[in-house]
């Protein structure tokens, strides 16, 4: 052929018309498969690539999702939590095997994100992830959904939908970092992170292990809880700040990995070992968990399923499908740092 190959072309040398060469090529149930796998083999032979743009402008979607990812300020804002780095590669390959591109932005200043990616039609949906104040976002969510705007979020529950997020069960994290200690008979614990309504998922954190250490008749006082965002040196000073208040105890849960590292590395400045003297229980299994000495015991969240849930769900809401809530159970890794 001369020429750039059409679907005119396709539906030339695959004997069907042009009209089901598009069905086909958007993989349209309204085609057999005997028939889609036909114009996919010519398409491929004639090196036929579909005009996104095209195609875009005639239905009026981008084939594009927007990942808003918003997290508690920090001194460097060129560090990214670890953890949101795999939930992002994940939802990066699940869009990928749809056919959609990702475009990612950090919090947008403005008030207004269904303006900025559904109405301007960057994107046909947005997956809303991070640990920043969720008090501070709630009017941001009453607007999206006030606008019908197809959105999914990871972690906090979205007022009345609880069918908007995708979660891991933290309320059950924190009751497995509880019974662990509680078998390895440490009860005279500390927890470090935000146990207020501002960080929902660390406080379901919480939750769950407090319960579950009042279970055994072990009271977690508030000079027990040292309140820290989700960074290395905010568990770091917080772990200092009880040493410094003389605050006795020989186990720590922490509501993230990062925070857990700080805690460790006060810790052994303090002459403090982990775990002969303190057993360290973090959150999230981030992949430096594995490499800090001790290697940390932790509660996995898994990334991987969280991503294809996230980008599945919100692909259902585009289409005008039910979504129900979804809660991935938690896992407990144990390593050195508390056994």
């Amino acid at each position: 052929m001369k020429g750039k190959a059409t679907s005119f072309d396709i539906a030339h040398y695959a004997g069907v018309s042009q009209s089901t060469v598009s069905r086909a090529l958007r993989n349209s149930p309204l085609v057999n498969e005997e028939t889609r796998r036909k114009v996919h083999e010519v398409a491929k032979q004639l090196n036929y690539k579909v005009d996104k743009n095209a195609s875009n402008l005639r239905t009026q979607q981008s084939s594009t999702l927007a990942l808003l990812l918003f997290e508690d300020p920090t001194g460097d804002e060129s560090q990214i939590n670890p953890f949101f780095l795999s939930m992002l590669g994940s939802i990066t390959r699940a869009c990928a095997k749809h056919g959609y591109d990702l475009l990612v932005s950090f919090q947008s200043t403005s008030s207004d994100w269904q303006a900025d990616y559904e109405d301007s039609h960057r994107a046909d949906g947005i997956i809303l992830l991070g640990y920043g104040d969720y008090v501070d976002y709630q009017s941001k969510l009453q607007t999206l959904l006030d606008n019908n705007t197809k959105f999914v979020c990871w972690g906090a529950n979205v007022d009345g939908r609880p069918d908007l997020t995708v979660s891991c069960d933290n309320y059950g994290g924190g009751v497995l970092a509880a019974n662990h200690l509680i078998a390895m008979r440490k009860t005279n614990c500390v927890f470090i992170g935000d146990a207020s309504d501002h960080s929902p998922e660390f406080f379901a954190r919480f939750k769950g292990f407090r319960d579950t250490m009042a279970n055994k008749g072990v009271e977690l006082t508030e000079r027990r809880i040292a309140n820290a965002i989700s960074t290395e040196e905010s568990g770091y000073h917080a772990t200092r700040s009880l040493i410094a208040n003389n605050v006795k105890f020989n186990a720590l849960f922490a509501a993230s990995d990062l925070i857990a590292i700080g805690a460790i590395k006060a810790l052994q400045e303090a002459g403090i070992q982990v775990p002969r003297d303190v057993h360290v229980v973090g959150f999230d299994n981030i992949a430096a968990a594995d490499y800090v000495t001790p290697p940390l015991t932790t509660v996995q969240q898994n990334t991987t399923l969280a991503g294809q849930m996230l980008v599945n769900n919100l692909l259902q809401l585009i289409k005008g499908e039910a979504v129900e809530s979804t809660l991935l159970p938690p896992k407990l890794i144990v390593r050195k740092s508390s056994v």
